[in-house]
């Protein structure tokens, strides 16, 4: 793990909050010159801190109005490769979490309604051999979705 320090925190949440601010202004709000910014972003994505810049698209605004998780199970362990080789190649599929507890996986998915919920169900995650059962949670409504990661213990956690 690399060792981060005050500086590199602070930089972190500023760019997870504004990946497009600029190095002025990133310097002006940790104390450093654009330059001395710059190279600690090169150094942080060097290093595999930061694993990229992307844009956040607005799902509803494109269409894919329906988000789930998608439990999935099997009993035979020969059931894991084909699973996850199927899983990578699936655009849908926004997250892959081995879990405990009763069920193999849990994913995360974004399709334009039940329809195609169901299509995806029976198309990609049914038809990998092996696969004994699924369930499905549809969500309603989502007051909180992030992926800004807390760089800092939470004050109930100090």
């Amino acid at each position: 793990m690399t060792q981060l320090d005050a500086i590199d925190c602070r930089l972190l949440t500023l760019l997870q909050n504004d990946d497009q601010a600029s190095l002025a202004t990133l310097g002006r709000a940790v104390g450093l010159a654009p330059s001395s910014v710059k190279e600690r972003i090169r150094r942080l994505t060097t290093h595999g801190v930061i694993e990229g810049f992307h844009a956040r698209v607005s799902a509803e605004a494109v269409g894919l109005d329906l988000l789930a998780f998608i439990f999935v199970g099997w009993t035979n362990p020969a059931t894991e490769p084909r699973f996850l080789a199927r899983i990578a190649k699936e655009p849908t599929v926004l997250e892959c979490h081995h879990v405990t507890g009763a069920w193999n996986y849990l994913l995360k998915v974004r399709l334009r309604n039940t329809r195609a919920l169901e299509k995806f169900l029976n198309s990609v995650i049914k038809s990998v051999a092996g696969v004994q059962r699924t369930e499905s949670l549809i969500v309603l409504s989502s007051p909180k979705e992030t992926a800004q990661l807390a760089l800092e213990p939470p004050k109930w956690a100090r």
